[in-house]
């Protein structure tokens, strides 16, 4: 009898057995197919195939170009005849008549343009035209309808798009525009364009070399000032890239970063004790506090800075308050959560002193969840340099407001990556300085990374 008691119970373990090995088998089978399932249908919901058919890889390309370097346009006015050349089309950064660049001859009402590789560009009147070497002479009449005219029989080739209002020849040297009311000429160059100097400095197209020189030299270019001083302030003053507005938005939005969360850890953290069950006995105080750190953690602050922003107007202040009250919510509810894992001895320990209830909470509960605290404080003051950026682009205040002009504008792309640089290397410094103080503050070192 016990022996077939036994057979049947190792039976049922081993069906057991099977049944779980199965199982597993099942599950670890079915979820990959579920992960491929939800990719597929990602794929057809978010229309990938299409976005792919709209991809336009050439505008891609030119905006990574324009990232990194700029172009000087060469644009005549086919109404008067009026000629300018500036950098980016700028009104603030056209070539004085004395200070052509050497690639723009002008001959009476004729203009010579070279580009690179050979290729010249001629304004005469009415006629453009645009020797490309290895094709020939393009000639184009300014008229109504405007007159294409190749120097091959065929058809119009794919770097130029011709229509009886606009042609357009885009080639590896440069872009030849025409229409009814103007022509221009881009040609680009690498760098960023009159990043220390404008061309209203008198330091403008200096080489590092002469302007260092410059800088040493009794001879002043500014009566008024030493070289030294006149060179400090022409790239603070710059009009084109704004350094001294770009220095004091980088502080505006620290600022915000600063105000905000620190703010909000102040006003947190008496709430969080509200919040705790170990330090408030009521459960409807509790339930109270902690629905209302939901709710105001719930809510982005994109959201309040809206709301703020049409209650007080636009300006950092509004963006620290947004910050503010967001993370009062975060704040409570991890400080709650902390003050909750308290040690109750090192508190009694105190109350045997005789302290009353704000000693014991200072004295005896603060020092516990201290670290704690600062390490949550201080990673949340490098999250919110980040969001400081965008919600300085709402409320037109930091480096955010400069950064959506910049992408409004559509040409400045290469201040986009100016600003962009500049964002990351606040968010490492914002990161180093936590360090810094995490270290000074948790562990009493001041030293060492």
């Amino acid at each position: 009898m016990t022996a077939v008691d036994t057979s049947f119970a190792a039976g049922d373990i081993r069906t057991q057995a099977q049944r779980l090995i199965k199982r597993k088998r099942t599950i670890a089978l079915a979820a990959p197919a579920l992960v491929v399932l939800y990719l597929i249908y990602i794929f057809f919901a978010f229309d990938v195939p299409g976005l792919m058919q709209r991809a336009r890889m050439d505008n891609a390309a030119i905006l990574l170009s324009d990232a990194v370097s700029y172009k000087t346009h060469v644009t005549r006015d086919n109404r008067n005849g009026a000629l300018s050349v500036s950098v980016e089309g700028s009104r603030r950064a056209v070539f004085p008549a004395d200070r052509q660049p050497d690639w723009v001859a002008r001959d009476g009402e004729r203009t010579t343009i070279t580009l690179p590789g050979g290729h010249v560009v001629t304004y005469d009147g009415p006629l453009v035209s645009y020797d490309l070497p290895g094709y020939g002479l393009i000639r184009v009449t300014v008229a109504d309808p405007i007159v294409l005219e190749l120097p091959q029989p065929g058809p119009v080739p794919g770097f130029i798009n011709a229509s009886d209002a606009r042609v357009v020849i885009t080639t590896d040297a440069g872009r030849v525009t025409v229409t009814r009311s103007r022509t221009e000429t881009f040609r680009y160059f690498w760098g960023w364009e009159l990043f220390f100097f404008d061309l209203q400095s008198p330091f403008a197209g200096f080489s590092p070399g002469q302007v260092l020189a410059a800088a040493f030299s009794a001879d002043r270019l500014d009566l008024a000032l030493p070289n030294w001083h006149a060179i400090v302030r022409d790239v603070w003053n710059n009009g084109i890239w704004r350094h001294g507005e770009v220095f004091w938005a980088i502080l505006e939005t620290a600022l915000m970063a600063f105000l905000g969360t620190f703010g909000a850890a102040m006003i947190a953290l008496p709430l969080a004790f509200m919040a705790a069950q170990n330090f408030t006995p009521s459960q409807t105080v509790r339930f109270g506090v902690r629905r209302v750190f939901d709710f105001v953690r719930g809510v982005d602050a994109l959201i309040f800075t809206i709301i703020l922003s049409r209650a007080f107007g636009p300006g950092p202040m509004t963006g620290a308050l947004a910050i503010l009250i967001t993370d009062s919510g975060s704040f409570g509810k991890l400080f709650s959560e902390a003050l909750e894992n308290t040690d109750q001895k090192q508190i009694e320990g105190v109350q045997s002193t005789g302290a009353n209830a704000l000693q014991r909470y200072r004295f005896g509960v603060i020092p516990q969840v201290m670290p704690v605290l600062i390490s949550q404080v201080l990673y949340f003051l490098e999250s919110n340099t980040r969001s400081a950026t965008i919600i300085g682009a709402i409320v037109g205040g930091g480096i955010g407001l400069l950064l959506t002009q910049a992408i409004q504008t559509t040409n400045d792309w290469e201040k986009v990556t100016y600003y962009m640089i500049l964002i990351v290397l606040l968010v490492i410094a914002m990161d180093s300085l936590s360090g810094w103080l995490r270290r000074r503050l948790i562990k009493g070192d001041g030293s060492g990374s």
